[in-house]
């Protein structure tokens, strides 16, 4: 495989996406949203707004195990909102958009949903697999050189722009607790028009975002103001803040910060929405 892998559980299938991510994502993505509160959003945004993480660095991470980002217990703001988002639906599909190695995926699929994460990298994904004693064999791509197919008993992982070309149907549900803030502040308008594209009607999509002072780190993780997730799904998708936490510890504090704190929105799709 090249630098990337999206684990996929009771799906039975699991896919990563390639190096030429940079470029499909351009291609590949609808670039629209609603302009309210653009200027105020700018300001807000201005002192990240020219911050951008190539690939490399990501990997980089991975490889130097530099990834304290990774919880290894299930998100307490997941757990706290797993009602919400299932709304008393069993079986459903979730999307785990840049979901590393979290363990929320196992969690899920061994309560019955289904799962689909899109992961960058491969070390990420791999770590995945063996942590939770899965075996796995791998496999070329014709279609794509350099890249795999990984399959752990009826898992698999392939290129990421096979998943947005083959993937059948939206999910029911997106918990998207580190992809958001992690994705360049530039693509984040092509990003949302992505996740609204992937939302099946009754979809329940459970977003975490980070408030602080952008001042004072320039991240990643960035800084989402409630204004721009606003703007961002707004036009389409009605939104309510379910939690907000102080989320403020000696790690952040290292990196300059005063004050943290942790939101979790639901966003749902607006009945007269047309996508």
């Amino acid at each position: 495989m090249c630098c990337a892998a999206v684990p996929v559980l009771g799906d039975n299938t699991c896919r990563a996406f390639s190096p030429v991510f940079s470029r499909l994502i351009l291609l590949l993505l609808l670039s629209f949203c609603s302009c309210w509160g653009q200027e105020d959003v700018n300001s807000m945004l201005a002192p990240q707004a020219g911050r951008v993480m190539a690939l490399g660095e990501w990997e980089e991470r991975w490889q130097e195990d530099r990834i304290g980002f990774h919880q290894p217990q299930v998100h307490k703001m997941l757990e706290t909102n797993i009602e919400k988002v299932l709304a008393g639906r069993t079986a459903v599909r979730f999307f785990f958009p840049l979901c590393g190695k979290a363990v929320d995926m196992k969690w899920l699929a061994d309560e019955g949903h289904s799962v689909v994460g899109v992961e960058i990298s491969e070390k990420a994904i791999k770590q995945f697999f063996e942590e939770n004693n899965m075996t796995y064999s791998e496999e070329p791509v014709p279609a794509i050189p350099g890249a795999k197919v990984y399959k752990v008993d009826e898992v698999q992982q392939t290129a990421f722009h096979i998943f947005i070309f083959s993937i059948e149907g939206q999910f029911g549900a997106i918990w998207d607790r580190g992809s958001l803030v992690a994705i360049n502040p530039r693509d984040r308008k092509k990003y949302a028009a992505l996740i609204t594209s992937l939302m099946a009607n009754d979809c329940r999509y459970l977003l975490d975002s980070l408030l602080y002072n952008p001042e004072l780190y320039k991240g990643p993780p960035f800084f989402v103001p409630d204004e721009q997730v606003h703007n961002l799904f707004g036009s389409s998708c009605d939104i309510e803040l379910l939690q907000s936490v102080d989320a403020l510890t000696e790690r952040q504090r290292a990196w300059g910060l005063d004050y943290l704190t942790e939101n979790v929105y639901l966003i749902t799709l607006k009945s007269t929405s047309v996508l």
